[in-house]
């Protein structure tokens, strides 16, 4: 019904600067809301940030308030995450998701990307 894909990963140093952006394909009048996780080997999966659809509020991991910035674009049905002074600490698969409206029959869905590694050295 949706599908999702990453890309903008790669490697950085600290203190840099990555753009990762997603491409959401199929229903996507279905999406409510996209958001950007992330995952380490080891750790549970983090919420970094979203943005709704109708009125583009956002929200934000507070270990990224202030550096990264999520953003859409409606037009391409893609969401980006500019990611500014990173840190080690930051790096991850980053993963994109995209929530679908509430359904009375199916409730709602998340349908997520493969991914797309981060890393950030030292």
């Amino acid at each position: 019904q949706v599908q999702v894909v990453e890309s903008g990963g790669g490697l950085v140093q600290a203190g840099g600067s990555l753009r990762l952006s997603c491409v959401a394909s199929g229903r996507t009048d279905s999406i409510a809301k996209m958001s950007w996780f992330r995952q380490t080997p080891g750790k549970e999966r983090e919420f970094v940030a979203s943005v709704v659809k109708s009125d583009d509020s956002t929200n934000y991991a507070n270990s990224v308030k202030g550096r990264f910035t999520i953003s859409r674009d409606g037009a391409k049905n893609s969401v980006y995450l500019q990611m500014n002074s990173l840190k080690p600490e930051d790096t991850a698969v980053y993963i994109c998701s995209a929530r679908t409206y509430y359904n009375a029959v199916d409730d709602r869905y998340d349908y997520w990307g493969q991914g797309t590694q981060v890393t950030v050295s030292s």
